[in-house]
């Protein structure tokens, strides 16, 4: 079996890890960690792993994590660029929930994240791990940027079209909502049942630190600046990312011809579901599973284009989409791990 190691295994996406990797047939979580909570039986802080899991959290420790084949950080940002150079030396891959390796120049990094990056080296050899668009590059790469959340539905929306040359790349509008697990497990009153409940806003209007990584990648594709607004939104609810996204269109093309754009990108793509022209995914369809789903609309047959995008925030876009991730660099099939239906209600 191979051996897998967590590095923060307390906060959502920590413990989304360990609830689909304890159903994994072909690894072993060999050494979970957290400073606050070592010692602790895994088990008493997440009683829904009673039965499945058997391990305490540990200190961080290099020496445990290097005998790992690979290495999840699902730490705050900042965390994986201080151990991720010793791991790789050792011979273990890195996958980082976090934002560490997802912004390609240190520059950036320092402007959005307010700290200096301690292994700008490594930059231009992590791949961003959007498997739909890098499958090629993950299953060679020995560091993977896991996408955020944000970035993972609003990029699975626009770069068919881009791709294709379809639309404006002067004018894209990326509206989206996030539940508040989406802000983490820390103590927040702002994310207080009290604060958030029966209630509906934006936020970080000015710039939020997923704006340069959706540019970046957008840009790749169309090999020259993109410019997007992205406004997020919380949302009263626990899980769940629905982004509502415009572009306005450059060609004449018909309906048919527009969904087709969707349907042959996304034929051979498990975790992507195209719904049929003008459908309205809902983020409930999606709850606890790693699928994306997506739909293409086009109000009044004019050129302003609508696509719907909808993920769960802590599976296909954090965890879930790491453990694609891995199954891909570790030669695993991609689904592995992975075969959950939507909760519903």
């Amino acid at each position: 079996m191979t051996k897998i190691g967590i590095v923060g295994g307390t906060g959502y996406t920590g413990v989304e890890l360990l609830r689909l990797l304890v159903g994994h047939p072909h690894v072993q979580l060999h050494a979970v960690t957290s400073r606050a909570e070592a010692g602790t039986r895994i088990a008493d802080l997440y009683p829904n792993l009673r039965g499945h899991l058997d391990l305490s959290f540990t200190e961080p420790n290099l020496e445990q994590l290097s005998a790992c084949d690979l290495v999840f950080f699902a730490t705050p940002n900042g965390t994986a660029m201080q151990l991720t150079p010793d791991l790789l030396a050792a011979g273990v891959r890195v996958i980082d929930l976090a934002a560490d390796f997802r912004l390609q120049d240190p520059h950036s990094w320092q402007k959005w994240y307010e700290i200096p990056h301690t292994c700008p080296e490594l930059l231009s050899e992590a791949v961003y791990g959007l498997p739909e668009w890098h499958r090629e590059a993950i299953a060679q790469a020995r560091v993977v940027a896991n996408p955020g959340c944000y970035p993972t539905a609003v990029q699975l929306g626009l770069l068919p079209l881009l791709s294709a040359g379809l639309v404006d790349t002067d004018s894209l509008i990326a509206d989206a909502k996030s539940g508040v697990s989406g802000a983490g497990r820390k103590a927040s009153v702002g994310m207080l049942m009290g604060e958030v409940g029966e209630s509906f806003k934006a936020y970080n209007v000015h710039g939020h630190r997923h704006l340069p990584e959706i540019c970046q990648e957008l840009n790749r594709v169309v090999d020259r600046p993109v410019h997007l607004t992205f406004v997020p939104h919380l949302l009263p609810m626990i899980r769940g990312i629905h982004a509502t996204l415009y572009a306005t269109l450059v060609k004449e093309v018909s309906n048919e011809e527009l969904q087709e754009v969707f349907t042959q990108r996304y034929a051979d793509e498990a975790f992507i579901d195209v719904l049929p022209f003008a459908g309205h995914p809902e983020t409930r369809s999606v709850r606890g599973t790693n699928r994306c789903q997506l739909a293409v609309h086009r109000p009044q047959q004019g050129k302003q284009l609508v696509i719907l995008s909808v993920i769960d925030n802590l599976v296909k876009g954090a965890a879930g989409q790491a453990i694609q991730n891995m199954n891909i660099m570790l030669g695993f099939p991609e689904k592995s791990g992975l075969n959950h239906v939507g909760l519903l209600p």
